[in-house]
């Protein structure tokens, strides 16, 4: 380990030195070769730790101990001398924190479980993914890529890893391939990251091992016992499995009129004996639920089910209630499950945020949603991962803010948005401080930009079939699902605009918690960032600005044009001596198109909407 890590370092040390392609990360630490770090530990993740330290930590001496009073989680403490942590793992994120100038005195994890969701397909292509195929190379993998993966992981404090699409095929659990993800898990394993698998609840029957996948059959559950015990053979901590069922098309439990918790605990039996555990997305929706507001049908579906799961099953739930939208309220599965662990997931890659193409900083994003979630409630937090094989890992060198900032809200989902982005720019760029204030506050306000020149107002889904990059405000196929179709969600026309999701609607207000719900209820209450998500609204309805709902309309689709050239503007005129040309040119050309695109939403909706509104 000791001599995988030294040549990490001097590939590191020669990125550094060469052009500058955005390969690093944040991890452009120079070498100092300075400190003498006294440590009596010997093993792989010590060893790490004391590595980085001895490299990069700009001190004369730190010394790394355990010490087993400080509380039983990754957490460290220190004290100006000494780096101490309860377990392995709380030296390396400590080692970490020094080396980007974090000295708190004590630190500890929000969450057990911080982990990135990799939407990767075994032909390399990943679902949702802007940067290029996946770096989870199947039969050919590139230890060395895997193990920078592993380091940048580790520098934010990410501990676990699923490697595959939720959508995932039942080749992944044979044989050759769980030895390939034996050694992954083997490289991983050093920087704290446990392995985790997606799973086709179908496995088995579609392998063609038993004649169903009913998940009250005991030849499948016998099975699914048999499996994870191979997989606990090649990886002993393996960390479980993630499982989409019964959604968009994937088998599960409803298959056979079983529940979702029949499913799960099957899984969670034969996981048990080695301490896995099941994660279950609750992204359900569909032919179960005809006529029901989609936004509203994964309470319907898991809320009759809460307590009746097993104790090693955690319920996945996305930010908000209908799919990553530029602006969702909180998913109300937060205030109905009360008797099973609940997890997060949050979406790093930019799937409906411009994707790799738009500067587009997620953290405020995410930081409105702990607003109204208690972080202290969850048991976890996923997010699904925006790495490829693109140089840049991320195919905007902006889009790296958003794998760091996960990380570290996943540590602390307290940490400002604005501090986050200065450590990033700080440790990212070479820029004077005027670049990193600047660039601070053009990441601060792009997310709120973006929801102007997309959908401001509340108004959600109105994306191009699909791919989901452009608008398209008129889409409507008939042989599609109404709750695909764009129309479905604005339902536009001469008398107003907007789904009415009150009280007098769906009451889709009626699953929040009682004094948000009532929040939510009245028009006059309501946010009016999120007012037609909740409400259908007149065009001539007056906003608290002054303006009819149709000029506030036409005000926010113009502003976040005006707000997004004007960041090009900044970053062409006056950012060019202050980064290296290579990552100045492919920013510049990436803000370029972003204009494009803003005024094109622009146009395209604003033209829609007009035929109604005038």
């Amino acid at each position: 380990m000791k001599k995988l890590l030294s040549l990490l370092i001097v590939a590191a040390c020669a990125l550094a030195a060469s052009a500058e392609d955005g390969h690093s990360l944040w991890l452009r630490y120079q070498p100092v070769n300075k400190a003498k770090v006294e440590t009596s530990l010997k093993t792989p993740t010590a060893l790490l730790a004391q590595q980085e330290l001895e490299s990069y930590y700009p001190g004369e001496y730190i010394a790394l101990k355990l010490d087993s009073s400080l509380p039983d989680d990754d957490g460290y403490r220190f004290d100006g001398t000494t780096l101490s942590a309860r377990h392995e793992a709380g030296l390396l994120y400590g080692a970490h924190a020094l080396l980007r100038g974090d000295t708190n005195v004590e630190s500890h994890p929000a969450f057990d479980l911080r982990l990135l969701n990799h939407w990767d397909n075994l032909d390399g292509s990943i679902e949702r993914g802007y940067a290029g195929e996946s770096i989870f190379e199947w039969f050919k993998l590139n230890e060395l890529l895997i193990r920078e993966y592993a380091r940048a992981n580790a520098s934010i404090g990410i501990n676990g890893s699923v490697l595959n699409n939720v959508n995932a095929s039942p080749k992944m659990l044979t044989t050759p391939y769980l030895k390939e993800v034996k050694k992954i898990a083997d490289i991983l394993r050093p920087y704290n990251i446990k392995v985790y698998l997606s799973i086709n609840f179908a496995t088995p029957m579609a392998l063609k091992e038993t004649k169903t996948a009913d998940p009250l059959d005991k030849s499948v559950a016998k099975w699914w016992q048999k499996k994870a015990k191979e997989i606990y053979k090649f990886i002993p901590d393996f960390g479980g499995f993630l499982v989409k069922a019964n959604s968009e098309g994937q088998p599960g439990p409803g298959d056979y009129h079983r529940t979702h918790a029949d499913g799960a605990n099957m899984l969670a039996d034969a996981l048990k004996p080695y301490k896995g555990i099941v994660m279950w997305r609750c992204f359900v929706y569909g032919a179960n639920h005809k006529g029901e507001d989609r936004v509203k049908q994964a309470v319907s579906e898991f809320k009759p089910l809460d307590g009746q799961f097993r104790d090693n099953v955690i319920l996945q739930t996305k930010n908000g209630p209908l799919d990553f939208q530029p602006r969702e309220p909180y998913s109300p599965i937060f205030d109905q499950i009360k008797q099973t662990p609940n997890m997060v997931e949050l979406q790093i890659t930019q799937e409906y945020l411009g994707q790799s193409k738009h500067l587009v900083y997620l953290a405020p994003m995410w930081k409105e949603f702990f607003e109204q979630v208690d972080a202290h409630s969850l048991k976890g937090i996923a997010g699904v991962a925006n790495i490829g094989l693109d140089r840049n890992w991320c195919g905007h060198h902006f889009s790296q803010a958003n794998w760091y900032a996960f990380g570290r809200l996943a540590w602390n989902p307290s940490l400002g948005s604005r501090r986050i982005a200065l450590e990033w720019l700080r440790m990212t760029f070479d820029g004077d401080e005027t670049f990193t204030t600047t660039m601070a506050d053009v990441m601060e306000r792009s997310r709120e930009a973006c929801v102007n020149y997309m959908m401001p107002l509340g108004l959600h889904h109105i994306f191009k079939f699909d791919h989901h990059y452009g608008p398209e405000p008129d889409g409507f196929i008939a042989s599609y699902p109404l709750e695909w179709c764009p129309v479905y969600y604005h339902k536009a026309d001469k008398k107003g605009v907007g789904f009415d999701r009150s009280s007098k609607g769906t009451n889709a207000v009626g699953q929040y918690r009682k004094e948000v719900g009532q929040r939510y209820d009245r028009l006059e209450t309501c946010p009016e960032n999120l007012l037609l998500w909740f409400h259908r609204v007149p065009w001539t309805y007056r906003m608290k600005s002054g303006n009819t709902l149709w000029e506030e309309l036409q005000f926010r689709y113009n502003e976040g044009v005006i707000e997004t050239e004007r960041y090009y503007n900044l970053w062409h005129n006056r950012m060019r001596q202050q980064v290296d040309e290579q990552r100045w040119r492919e920013v510049d050309e990436r803000l370029k198109d972003q204009v494009d695109n803003a005024r094109e939403w622009r146009d395209v909706c604003l033209g829609y909407f007009r035929q109604f509104a005038e």
